[in-house]
């Protein structure tokens, strides 16, 4: 793996909890990932975005990396991203297999955002 990739699943930014906010839990039983997200939103952009995740380097890198990125820009936007753009943001090759792992953090964080 890159080494940005290892960092982010070595000291992953943003873990804990909010406690105010949407939330929501996936987990990828093909791989044993598990994720609770939690955000934030004021006028209509993710202003605060939190996680705790227990997964492997993919998906724990995939989730501190959109951590990052998440904040700041609309709920709309949060929705219409997919899986081409984890991966570019991962920067790695995927294989079909880790995918789930890489989606799985965003999916999570979309499925909270539906519930605001």
């Amino acid at each position: 793996y890159r080494e940005e990739v290892m960092d982010h699943y070595k000291r992953p930014r943003n873990t804990g909890e909010l406690e105010r906010g949407v939330e929501a839990e996936g987990e990828n039983a093909s791989c044993g990932d598990k994720i609770h997200v939690y955000a934030q939103v004021e006028n209509g952009e993710v202003s605060a975005f939190k996680h705790e995740t227990e997964g492997c380097a993919i998906c724990t890198a995939a989730t501190s990396i959109l951590s990052e990125k998440a904040v700041g820009i609309s709920v709309d936007q949060v929705s219409g991203l997919d899986r081409d753009w984890i991966i570019d943001e991962l920067g790695i090759d995927v294989s079909p297999m880790r995918v789930k792992c890489a989606v799985l953090g965003l999916r999570t964080l979309q499925d909270a955002l539906r519930k605001d």
